[in-house]
C-alpha cells in the first residue's frame, strides 16, 4: 500500500485563506493601532498553594500599551503589595507565596486592563483559587457482617477538595482490589456489590483519594468485611442500589461529557443494559465503561437531550430507572467581532453574534466602559448586536468589548477600530520562491495592508497580461491559488496592490516539480524465525530534488541492531526473530513531498510446547488430559500429538497414544491395566512440531485380566514326527498384569481326543513331539497372568511336519503342440500320498538327441514348475526336429517324490536358420559364382534352397525379381547371363517340409571390362553365430566393410512380438556376451553397425541351457588361475613396451608389411587427407562408387582369420562358461596369430582380452 501525505486542493486553499485573512486584518506594528490581549490566564484558575501565583495578561499595541488590574471589581494597587510584581514590558502579575505568603489570601477575581492613546482592552474575569486536599474526618469504622448472596455497599465519602480528588479502592499492599460485574465502583467512589461470596472476606478494604493539584494521596481508614455462609442461598431479582427510585433528571452543558449510572444487586449478578427512549444512541460518541454500568456520551449537544433508561436484568426478572436528560449551553460564538481598519470617511460593522441554552444577553463595551456611559461618537450606532460605524474620522479609533452571558457562564470579546489613511505595502517577502509537486494546488502569497483597503491584481511573466479566468482563483487576502497547477504553471508572478494613495507591486517566482513515485514497493512477506528477508523500495523522483529514505517498523523507528542493514533500495533483515513480526514502512521524503508504502512480515516457527497439563476424570481405563496451547507463531496449530511413557516398563520411551485437532485442549485417552502412565503434549503447525510439554504427573491404573490373547498362532512341523505351535507374544502392558503366562492347548482334529494343555513362560514357540506325519490339529494359545485367564481364544488348524511324497503321477502323455511346443498331462496323484502340502508339479525334460544331425549331445536337463493341483503344463523352447525325455513329479513342503517312467516324444519338423553364409566370387561381364553353408540350425531335412535376385539402377531402384530353385545338396552355383557392370542383389534361403527359413542377403557387381575386377560397394555382416550357456550367450560374426565401425547386437525371445532389445559393443571387436538372459529359453540374435541405416545381419537362434543347481568352484580364488594372470599381465606389458618402441622407430606392423607385399593393384590407397578410399574409374565411367572396405577380393572374411572368435579358446562354441559369462575352458596351444591391421593393434587377441571381453 503506498500513501501520499497532500493536503487537497480545496482544505488547502480554505486552511491559508483562513490564516492570511487574519494577517491581511493585522495592523503592521509599525502603524499606530490600539492594543490587542495576546495572552491571559483561564478564567477558572486554580493554583497550587506552595507555588508562587503567575497570573498572565500580555498585550500588544502601537504605542506599546499600559497595564492596569481590578480585584473583586476594584483597582489593585501593586505598589502597595511588596510580594506582588509586574513582569517587565507586561501586564503579568507574579504573586510571591513561596517566602511566607498565603495563598488563600489573594483569592478572588482578576481583570487586565491594556491601555494606549487609541483605546484600552480588556482580559476575562480571572478567578483565583488555591487548590485544597484535605485530609478525612475522624471516623470510627464498623466491620461490617454480611450473609453470603445479601447486597453491600462500602461508602468512600472523600472530602471535599478542589479540584475534586480521584478515588480508588486497594489493599494494604496498595493492590488494586480487583472489580467485575459483581464487584465494581460508582462515580460517586462507594464500592458496590450485587452479592457477597465469602472470598469477598477481608480487612483491608481502604478507599484512596488523589489530588492531582497538590499530589498526594489521602487515606480512609480500613473497612473490615466478613461474609458469613448460609445454606441453601436464596435467589433473587435484581434492585438499583444507585439510583434510587424509578425516575431520575440530570442537567450536562453543551460539549461536555455525559455520564449516567446505573448499578443493580441481585442474584445472581445482573447484567445492565442501557437504551434511549424514542431514538437511538449516539454512533461514534457513545461508549460503555464500568461493566456497562456507566453509559459515555462525548461532546455532547441538545439533541442528546432525552430520556435514558438503564435495565438491570438476571434470570429471576428485571429492573429498570430511567433518567431525563437535560442538555444546557453556556454561550457560544456565532460570529465573534473582528478588528476593523477603516480609512476617514469610510463605513464599517462590527457583528457580536452568540447563542447558548438560555439565549445569552449581549452587551458592548467600548475601552472597558458600558457604551452607553462611554463618551458620544456619532459616527457609531448600537443595534443589538451590531455597531454600525459611519463617516469615521481618527478620533473614532477605540477598542469594543462584546459580552455574551447566561446563567451557565459568558464569552468576552475585544475586536477594534482603527481609523488609518495608508499607501498599500505587500507584506510578502520579495521574489519569494514557492516550489510544489505538479498536479497539487499553488498557493502564491500577496500579503497586503493599506487603508482604504487595496485591490490585487495577478500578472504572470514580465509582460503578461493580467491573470482571470476558470484556472485561477484570487482569494480576498491576495492569494493566487492555483487548484492544479502543473509543469507549465513555473514562472515569475507578479501581484499589484493599488488604492487612492498608491500602487505597489511584488514578484514572486513558482516552480512545478515532478511528484516522487515508489516504483517497486515492499511486498507482504511470511519468514520462519531464523531465516533472513529483504524489503525493496525503489523510488522515482524529481531530479531537482534529494529524497531521503527511511524505514520505520510499526510506524515507529527501526530497532538499533545490526541485524537490520539498509541499503539504497532495500532492507535486509538477518537471522529473524518473532520480534521482527510487523509492518514495515518506506517512506521517501523530498523537501515538498512525501509518499511511503507499507508490507507485512509475520514471523513464523514451529509453536511454542503446550503447558499446564491436568488429569481429571481419573477412571480405570481411561482418563481426561487437558492442556493451554503455546503461542502458535503466526502459524496456526493444526493438531495435537499426546503421547505417554510407561515408567514402570520403559521409563524415558515415549509412544504415540493419539492426536486430535489444533482446536481442541481436551482428550479422553483410553487406558491399559497395569500402567504408570505419564503424558506430554506436542503442537504441530505447517512449520514443524514443538518442543514436548512438561509431561503431566503420573496415574498408575490398577492390574487385569488380559484383554486378548496372542495373534499369529500358527502349527507346522519341522520334522515328520513333530508338531511346532508359534504365536505372537503379548507386547508391553497388553500383559495388563504381572506373572504374564501362555496356555498352549492341541488335539487331533476330527478324531474325538481331549485337549491337551500346558502352561508355559512368556515364550513364543512350543514343541509337541511323537506326533503321526501330516496330519490336521486344532491349536489355540490363551494368555493368563496373575489375576486371571483373557477371553477364550480362537481355534486354528495346523499340521504336523511333512515327508516326502510317496508315489509318481501316473499316466504321463505328451501332446505335441508345434515344433517348439509341447503340452504334457499326468494323473494326479493321491492326496494321502503326498504326506504334506500339495505346492505342484515338477517336469524335468532334456534333449536326447538332433534328428537332423543324428549326433548325441551333453544332456542338460530343464526344469519346470507348476503350481496347486495342475494335471498339466506346456513345454516352451523345444528344437524342432529332435528327440526329448522327460518325467513327472510332485512336490510338497519336503521335497519331490519319485519321478514317474521317463516319457520319449519327438518334435518335429520346423523352418530352418539362414544359410550359415553367402559368398559372391569370380566375376565377370555377366556371370557370377555363389558358394554358401548349409543352415547351423536345418530343423529338419533340407528339401532345397531359394535364390532370389534383382538388379539395382544407379538411383537405387529394384528391377524384376528372378527366383531359381537349388537342389538341398549342392553349395554353389554359377549365374550366367547377367548384364555387364551392374549390381545385384541376392536373397537366399533354405526350404524343410515345413517351409522357408530365414533368407541371407549379399549384393555383386558384374564387372565391366575383363582386366579389372569390381570390389564390393556395400559392407555386411554374416556368420553370426552364438554360443549359449545358462544365463549368458556369446554372439561372434564375420564383418565386411568400412574400418572402425561401432556394432551392436539386437535379441529378444524367439517368437515374441516384443521389440528387440539393444546392447552396444565397445569397440569394433567382432564379439559380445548377452547376459542375464532366463535359462531354457530360444532366443533370436542378429547384429548391426551404428550409422549404417537399416545395416543389420541376418537372424540367428539359439536356446541358453536349462538352470542346474552345482557346486562351482570360484576361479578368481584358484591359486594357479592368479599365478597365471600375473604371468600374462607381465607379458602384456613386455608386449606394449616393444610396440611403443617399434612404433616410435618408424617401423611397419606385420599385417601392414604384409599388405604392402601383396597389394592389390585394383584398390587404391586411402587419401591422407580425410581418410576416405579413393575411387573406382575406368576410362570410359568416371562415377564414383561408394566407399568400401578392406577385405579380400572373394568378399569373405575367413572364420579362421577372425582374431576374436572363441573357437581359439578351449572348447570353442562348445567350451563352457560361468554364469557371470567369464570362460573356464583350458587355454589352447595354438600358434599365435598376426596382428589386427592399423590402429586397431591393440585389440590383439589373448586370453586376457577374451577374459575382458566377457566381465
Amino acid at each position: 500500500m503506498m500513501t501520499k501525505k497532500t493536503i487537497s486542493a480545496s482544505r488547502a486553499s480554505l486552511i491559508l485563506f483562513l490564516c492570511q485573512m487574519i494577517t491581511a486584518l493585522e495592523v503592521p506594528l509599525d502603524l499606530s493601532q490600539p492594543p490587542t490581549i495576546t495572552q491571559q490566564s483561564p478564567k477558572d484558575y486554580i493554583v497550587d498553594p506552595r507555588e508562587n501565583i503567575v497570573i498572565q495578561c500580555e498585550a500588544k499595541g502601537k504605542p506599546p500599551p499600559s497595564f492596569s488590574w481590578t480585584r473583586n471589581g476594584t483597582h489593585f494597587d501593586i505598589d502597595k503589595d511588596a510580594r506582588v510584581t509586574v513582569k517587565p514590558n507586561s501586564g503579568t502579575l507574579v504573586i510571591n507565596i513561596m517566602n511566607g505568603g498565603k495563598a488563600e489570601a489573594y483569592e478572588g477575581v482578576y481583570q487586565c486592563t491594556a491601555r494606549n492613546e487609541r483605546g484600552a482592552a480588556i482580559s476575562n474575569n480571572i478567578v483565583i483559587r488555591p487548590s485544597r486536599s484535605p485530609l478525612w474526618t475522624k471516623e470510627k469504622v464498623e466491620p461490617k457482617h454480611v450473609r453470603e448472596g445479601d447486597p453491600l455497599v462500602l461508602h468512600c465519602s472523600p472530602p471535599v477538595g478542589l479540584p475534586p480528588p480521584i478515588i480508588f479502592w486497594m489493599d494494604n499492599s496498595f493492590q488494586r482490589l480487583p472489580q467485575n460485574e459483581r464487584v465494581s465502583q460508582g462515580l460517586n467512589g462507594d464500592l458496590y456489590f450485587s452479592n457477597v461470596k465469602p472470598e469477598d472476606t477481608r480487612e483491608d478494604y481502604i478507599c484512596y483519594a488523589r489530588f492531582n493539584h497538590t499530589q498526594t494521596i489521602q487515606q480512609k481508614q480500613p473497612i473490615s468485611v466478613k461474609v458469613f455462609s448460609t445454606k441453601p442461598l436464596t435467589e433473587r431479582r435484581p434492585t438499583l442500589l444507585t439510583p434510587v427510585g424509578s425516575t431520575s433528571n440530570k442537567v450536562e452543558l453543551r460539549g461536555n461529557v455525559l455520564l449516567l449510572e446505573c448499578i443493580a444487586e441481585g442474584l445472581p449478578t445482573p447484567v445492565i443494559r442501557w437504551i434511549k427512549e424514542g431514538g437511538e444512541l449516539p454512533i461514534n460518541r457513545t461508549f460503555f465503561e464500568n461493566f456497562k454500568k456507566t453509559l459515555k456520551i462525548i461532546e455532547v449537544s441538545e439533541a442528546d437531550s432525552g430520556k435514558y433508561k438503564c435495565v438491570a436484568r438476571n434470570p429471576l426478572g428485571s429492573t429498570h430507572h430511567t433518567i431525563t436528560v437535560t442538555v444546557k449551553a453556556a454561550p457560544y460564538w456565532i460570529t465573534a467581532p473582528r478588528n476593523l481598519v477603516l480609512s476617514p470617511g469610510e463605513d464599517g460593522t462590527l457583528i457580536c453574534r452568540a447563542n447558548g441554552n438560555p439565549k445569552p444577553n449581549i452587551s458592548w463595551l467600548t475601552n472597558g466602559v458600558p457604551i452607553a456611559i462611554a463618551p458620544e461618537d456619532p459616527s457609531r450606532k448600537v443595534d443589538g448586536d451590531t455597531i454600525i460605524f459611519s463617516d469615521v474620522q481618527e478620533r473614532s479609533s477605540a477598542v469594543y468589548q462584546c459580552n455574551a452571558s447566561n446563567e451557565y457562564g459568558y464569552l468576552l470579546a475585544n475586536a477594534f477600530v482603527n481609523v488609518l489613511a495608508e499607501p498599500p505595502r505587500i507584506l510578502t517577502p520579495a521574489n519569494k520562491l514557492y516550489q510544489i509537486i505538479a498536479n497539487n494546488p499553488a498557493l502564491l502569497d500577496c500579503a497586503f495592508f493599506g487603508s482604504p483597503v487595496p485591490e490585487i491584481e495577478w500578472f504572470k511573466g514580465v509582460k503578461g497580461s493580467i491573470l482571470h479566468g476558470d484556472l485561477y482563483v484570487f482569494h480576498d487576502n491576495g492569494t493566487l491559488e492555483i487548484p492544479v497547477a502543473q509543469k507549465d504553471s513555473t514562472g515569475t508572478y507578479t501581484c499589484v496592490a493599488r488604492n487612492k494613495l498608491g500602487k505597489v507591486q511584488n514578484e514572486v517566482h513558482l516552480e512545478v516539480k515532478d511528484p516522487t513515485m515508489i516504483i517497486k514497493q515492499p511486498e507482504y512477506k511470511i519468514i520462519q524465525k531464523g531465516g533472513q528477508v529483504s524489503f525493496e523500495c525503489t523510488i522515482k523522483h524529481d531530479r531537482t530534488l534529494m529524497p531521503t529514505i527511511t524505514w520505520l517498523k510499526d510506524n515507529g523507528e527501526l530497532p538499533v541492531d545490526e541485524r537490520f542493514i539498509i541499503h539504497k533500495d532495500s532492507l535486509a533483515i538477518m537471522n529473524v526473530t518473532d520480534k521482527d513480526d510487523g509492518t514495515y514502512t518506506c517512506v521517501a521524503n523530498t523537501t515538498l513531498d512525501s509518499v511511503s508504502a507499507s508490507a507485512v512480515l509475520t514471523v513464523v516457527d514451529r509453536p511454542d510446547p503446550p503447558f499446564d497439563l491436568e488429569l481429571t476424570d481419573q477412571l480405570e481405563r481411561s482418563i481426561q488430559l487437558s492442556w493451554i496451547p503455546g503461542y502458535d507463531n503466526n502459524s496456526p496449530i493444526t493438531n495435537f500429538v499426546i503421547e505417554y511413557e510407561d515408567g514402570m516398563r520403559e521409563p524415558g520411551v515415549w509412544h504415540y497414544q493419539t492426536e486430535v485437532h489444533g482446536t481442541q485442549t481436551t482428550v479422553q485417552l483410553k487406558l491399559s491395566p497395569y500402567v504408570n502412565y505419564s503424558f506430554r503434549v506436542i503442537a504441530v503447525n505447517e512449520i514443524g512440531r514443538s518442543q514436548p510439554s512438561e509431561a503431566s504427573e503420573q496415574y498408575l491404573t490398577k492390574a487385569a485380566k488380559p484383554d486378548e490373547n496372542p495373534s499369529g498362532v500358527q502349527g507346522i512341523g519341522s520334522e515328520p514326527d513333530n508338531l511346532v505351535i508359534i504365536w505372537e507374544p503379548l507386547k508391553g502392558f497388553q500383559s495388563n498384569g504381572p506373572g504374564l503366562q501362555y496356555k498352549v492347548s492341541w488335539r487331533q482334529k476330527d478324531v474325538g481326543d481331549e485337549w491337551t494343555s500346558v502352561i508355559v513362560a512368556n515364550v513364543s514357540k512350543y514343541i509337541v513331539s511323537g506326533t503321526p506325519t501330516f496330519v490336521p490339529y486344532e491349536i489355540k494359545v490363551q494368555a493368563l497372568n496373575d489375576l486371571g485367564y483373557a477371553p477364550e481364544p480362537a481355534e486354528v488348524i495346523g499340521h504336523s511336519g511333512e515327508d516326502l511324497p510317496m508315489v509318481a503321477p501316473g499316466n504321463v502323455q505328451v501332446h505335441i503342440v508345434n515344433s517348439t511346443l509341447a503340452k504334457v498331462h499326468w494323473d494326479p496323484v493321491p492326496l494321502k500320498t503326498v504326506r504334506g502340502h500339495l505346492q505342484g508339479y515338477r517336469i524335468y525334460y532334456w534333449k536326447v538327441q538332433s534328428l537332423s544331425k543324428r549326433r548325441r549331445r551333453h544332456v542338460e536337463k530343464k526344469i519346470l514348475t507348476f503350481s496347486g493341483n495342475k494335471t498339466h503344463g506346456m513345454l516352451p523352447g523345444l528344437e524342432p526336429y529332435s528327440s526329448y525325455k522327460l518325467n513327472v513329479r510332485v512336490v510338497n513342503g519336503k521335497g519331490e517324490g519319485p519321478a514317474s517312467p521317463d516319457k520319449l516324444f519327438k518334435t518335429p519338423e520346423g523352418v530352418p536358420s539362414s544359410p550359415s553364409f553367402l559368398k559372391i566370387s569370380n566375376p565377370t561381364l555377366d556371370s557370377l559364382t555363389l558358394e554358401w553353408g548349409p543352415p547351423t540350425h536345418p530343423n529338419g531335412v533340407l528339401i532345397a534352397y531359394t535364390l532370389k535376385f534383382q538388379p539395382i539402377n544407379s538411383t537405387h531402384e529394384l528391377g524384376p525379381l528372378i527366383e531359381i530353385r537349388i537342389p538341398a545338396n549342392e553349395t554353389s552355383l554359377i549365374l550366367s547371363n547377367l548384364n555387364y557392370s551392374t549390381r545385384y542383389k541376392f536373397y537366399f534361403y533354405a526350404q524343410t517340409s515345413v517351409g522357408s527359413g530365414s533368407q541371407i542377403t549379399e549384393e555383386a557387381v558384374t564387372i565391366m571390362d575383363e582386366g579389372k575386377l569390381v570390389r564390393p560397394v556395400y559392407p555386411r555382416i554374416r556368420n553370426v553365430t552364438a554360443s549359449a550357456a545358462e544365463t549368458y550367450a556369446n554372439i561372434s560374426w564375420e564383418y565386411e566393410g568400412p574400418d572402425h565401425v561401432n556394432f551392436y547386437v539386437e535379441y529378444g525371445v524367439a517368437g515374441s512380438k516384443e521389440d528387440w532389445k539393444k546392447e552396444i559393443v565397445n569397440g569394433s571387436r567382432s564379439f559380445f556376451v548377452l547376459k542375464g538372459l532366463t535359462p531354457g529359453t530360444s532366443y533370436k540374435v542378429r547384429v548391426g553397425a551404428e550409422g549404417l541405416s537399416g545395416f543389420v545381419s541376418s537372424e540367428d537362434v539359439f536356446e541358453t541351457g536349462p538352470a542346474m543347481a552345482s557346486r562351482q568352484v570360484d576361479i578368481a580364488t584358484q591359486g594357479w588361475f592368479i599365478g597365471l594372470m600375473c604371468a600374462v599381465a607381465l607379458l602384456i606389458l613386455i608386449l606394449l613396451i616393444v610396440c611403443f618402441i617399434r612404433r616410435n622407430k618408424g617401423g611397419k606392423y606385420p599385417v601392414k608389411e604384409k599388405e604392402d607385399a601383396h597389394a592389390d593393384p585394383e584398390i587404391q590407397p586411402m587419401k591422407e587427407d580425410d581418410g576416405t578410399f579413393g575411387e573406382y574409374s575406368d576410362a570410359e565411367d568416371h562415377k564414383p562408387l561408394k566407399k568400401g572396405s578392406r577385405t579380400p577380393s572373394d568378399r569373405t572374411v575367413k572364420k579362421e582369420d577372425s582374431d576374436d572368435s572363441l573357437v581359439d579358446y578351449g572348447e570353442g562354441v562348445n567350451g563352457q562358461f560361468n554364469e557371470d559369462g567369464s570362460f573356464i575352458g583350458q587355454y589352447s596351444g595354438k600358434k599365435e596369430k598376426e596382428p589386427a591391421e592399423g590402429n586397431e593393434s591393440s585389440e590383439a587377441p589373448s586370453p586376457v582380452n577374451a577374459m575382458n571381453s566377457f566381465v
